[in-house]
């Protein structure tokens, strides 16, 4: 997409090398079924995708329901067409896409990472990108968006060499951590924290955050 975006406005209509694929009929592997990874897996299989999950938790009714099968995650890897992370950042997820985990997936696969950016290893990216394992990637989070992320950094070199790279591949879109930066999101992110200090005000705590094994 950016480079269809980038060629029209310099009057370039051209189709060479934009080819895509379809959505129905393939494999969908979410990695995290939470609230959002639920709900990703439930748009995906809506657009006629087989879902695969994985999480430590317990299995999600509503997935379950849609035909998902709950998988480990090799299995997720080595068959899915699109792979998304969904899981918190903790000891047991930080870089959970490693090089080893890149060489399991379906050659040419998708990854797709929303959740945390140390949940995979950047450096690892490069590689796979560039001999062809990894066909396309998206990354809202990356794992050293500290210092950089949210603010304008347009008129400075780019210091983080790893970023540089992936941002010169054509397969590659990087957004800067803005996947929930709605206008409704943000409302419901007020509404939520007026709540919870009207609750604690109370002394009735609301929202209380349980972790998950």
């Amino acid at each position: 997409m950016p480079r269809a975006v980038a060629r029209t406005r310099e009057g370039d209509f051209s189709l060479h090398g934009l080819l895509g694929f379809d959505l129905h009929g393939k494999t969908a592997g979410v990695i995290g079924t939470g609230m959002i990874g639920r709900v990703f897996g439930r748009i995906m299989a809506g657009f006629g995708m087989q879902v695969l999950a994985h999480d430590p938790g317990t299995p999600a009714e509503d997935l379950l329901a849609l035909g998902a099968r709950y998988v480990p995650l090799d299995t997720l890897l080595a068959e899915s067409d699109v792979v998304s992370l969904h899981c918190p950042l903790v000891p047991g997820t930080y870089h959970l896409i490693d090089g080893p985990a890149l060489a399991k997936m379906k050659r040419g696969a998708m990854l797709i990472n929303t959740g945390r950016g140390g949940l995979v290893e950047s450096n690892a990216l490069i590689g796979a990108l560039k001999d062809g394992q990894l066909g396309h990637l998206g990354l809202d989070v990356y794992e050293e968006e500290g210092g950089l992320f949210f603010e304008d950094h347009s008129n400075l070199p780019l210091q983080d060499d790893v970023l540089a790279r992936l941002l010169m591949f054509p397969n590659v879109i990087v957004t800067a951590h803005q996947a929930f930066f709605t206008r409704e999101a943000m409302n419901e992110i007020a509404q939520t924290t007026l709540d919870n200090v009207a609750a604690w005000q109370a002394g009735t705590p609301r929202n209380v955050v349980q972790a998950r094994s």
